[in-house]
């Protein structure tokens, strides 16, 4: 057995027979029915899926490949952003190296889309796509964690009780991680474990000194081990947020009561509203690799926290939310208008304030992180001129 066989995706010829057993699978064939025929109810929609089902396991048939499967995705993704969104920009492609292999990290708003956009821009412009570092409690178990594993996914351990099984499960996935890059394959993982629900998008140092373990006895220096690696920032904006009542949800239970419940479905619910929700304007802008030395994994975080906010779109529903909700609109399409305003009003009235905090701190960390660069040093303490000190972002709390 391999030593990476439990956290893997699924290789070419696992991805047939995976997809034919995914039509057997209930549960999926009722995903696949409510994003094929959203427009019917519940019952119109059960009675289609028998031809659902037969017409994934024909699809099954076709599938030799990931590529093929990713092809597939593919043209899927370009209808559904059609109609989820009002457009997706790309900047900084031109940037990479098609013949080299990256490691993407990114901050993370959305479960599924964030690594499934940029690989949707990689995949457009002919460049290979990403494998992605998913955490095994976003992948769970059935439908869910197949499909991840068809496009790409590896497994990344974090519900490991004691440190020494952390330890093991962080070695593992650094190791992974240095197989996937020396065969040549990029991969992608977020900045930061579980997502930015306050909009505030910080680098853990903790993840990069995990991604630096794998090379730890072979890199005296953060530099090198960058230039091992060639660490690419990229900035994902989305002009609306479909899970934004959600996580103001949870921003209001956590700030008033000190803890939240999540409910075991609730993940589920956010894959499903990210990838069928409108979204506005979409950006996906991709930075050069990080080059230049760093002291420690804390310097090297503030810099990535700085090219990455940096280079985020600020949409009007992101100054309209910094104003307090009296802002201008007028620059949003009219659907952006609607679905933004129709959040915020459905939003219980107590978590309004929340569903504003998210939009408005992107402009605000963008802001704080600005004023500190321009007040740093002109030159870093490893000679580094985007160096920053550490900036506490702005966190307006509801009053």
């Amino acid at each position: 057995m391999d030593e990476f066989d439990d956290i893997r995706p699924y290789r070419d010829d696992e991805v047939g027979p995976a997809v034919a057993a995914l039509a057997d699978d209930p549960a999926f064939v009722a995903f696949g029915a409510r994003f094929a025929v959203p427009a019917l109810g519940p019952g119109l929609r059960t009675l289609l899926h028998p031809l659902i089902r037969r017409l994934i396991k024909r699809q099954a048939r076709r599938l030799d490949s990931v590529d093929d499967l990713q092809q597939l995705v593919g043209r899927y993704l370009r209808l559904l952003l059609r109609v989820t969104s009002d457009g997706m920009t790309v900047r900084g492609l031109d940037v990479l190296d098609p013949s080299q292999p990256y490691l993407f990290i990114s901050n993370h708003r959305d479960i599924v889309l964030d690594p499934t956009l940029l690989n949707y821009a990689l995949w457009l412009e002919g460049h290979a796509t990403t494998q992605v570092a998913i955490g095994d409690n976003l992948l769970g178990t059935g439908y869910r964690c197949d499909l991840m594993r068809l496009n790409k996914a590896f497994v990344v351990y974090r519900d490991v009780s004691g440190a020494k099984a952390a330890l093991s499960a962080m070695r593992q996935t650094s190791s992974y991680m240095r197989t996937v890059l020396e065969a040549g394959e990029s991969v992608w993982i977020a900045q930061r474990q579980g997502r930015s629900k306050d909009g505030v998008d910080r680098t853990e140092p903790a993840l990069l000194k995990m991604l630096h373990l794998a090379y730890r006895s072979e890199t005296r220096s953060v530099g090198e081990w960058l230039r091992r690696v060639r660490l690419a920032p990229v900035s994902i904006s989305y002009e609306i947020d479909p899970c934004a009542p959600i996580k103001a949800r949870e921003l209001y239970y956590r700030d008033t009561q000190g803890r939240y419940d999540k409910d075991p479905e609730e993940d589920a619910e956010s894959i499903e509203r990210g990838i069928a929700g409108f979204k506005g304007r979409i950006h996906v802008h991709v930075s050069p690799p990080v080059e230049g030395d760093y002291a420690d994994a804390d310097e090297l975080a503030r810099h990535l926290d700085h090219r990455i906010v940096s280079n985020l779109v600020d949409y009007p529903t992101h100054h309209h939310a910094r104003s307090g909700g009296d802002g201008d609109l007028s620059g949003a399409s009219p659907r952006t208008r609607e679905t933004f305003l129709g959040d915020l009003a459905a939003c219980p009235e107590e978590y309004r304030p929340y569903f504003l905090l998210q939009y408005a701190n992107q402009v605000e960390h963008k802001r704080t992180l600005e004023t500190a660069k321009a007040n740093a040093a002109p030159v870093g303490r490893c000679g580094d001129r985007n160096a920053a000190p550490t900036a506490r972002p702005f966190v307006r709390r509801p009053t």
